[in-house]
């Protein structure tokens, strides 16, 4: 059964409370995994939001999964980024522009099997739902 959605907001908010109030020395890892920030733009509201997510550095670029815990439908922030691609992502103390778009194919598979070795539970997310769970990919966003 997946995750109860306001438990995981909630976990969320407090998450990036801790994470922004530390400029990102407390809550960077969990599970032993990295934890970005990822600050998407509502596709309805215009406004900023915030989510912490396990990120997983590929060279210049990070990945991070729209698992939504299992449940039926993407997670909002997925569905601002596809609105709107331009993102920025915290790690630790540092801010980036990014841009964001989703992987497929070849390139999905592989960033699938290294987020799912980073995090076991996003193959077990995938059992729970019919939808393909999204991968993203962040790449630097185009200075100037």
């Amino acid at each position: 059964m997946p995750m109860n959605k306001t438990l995981m907001k909630v976990i969320g908010i407090a998450h990036t409370s801790l994470y922004k109030m530390s400029g990102g020395k407390l809550a960077r890892n969990m599970r032993g995994s990295e934890v970005v920030l990822l600050t998407t733009t509502g596709r309805k509201s215009g406004k900023t939001r915030t989510t912490p997510l396990f990120g997983l550095a590929d060279g210049e670029n990070w990945t991070v999964i729209a698992s939504q815990g299992g449940h039926p439908e993407h997670p909002n922030w997925y569905l601002n980024l596809r609105d709107n691609p331009d993102v920025t992502l915290q790690v630790g103390s540092e801010t980036m522009r990014m841009r964001a778009e989703t992987a497929e194919g070849e390139e999905r598979e592989r960033l699938w099997k290294s987020m799912a070795a980073m995090y076991d539970g996003y193959d077990e997310y995938q059992k729970l739902t019919t939808r393909v769970i999204p991968v993203v990919v962040l790449k630097p966003a185009e200075s100037g």
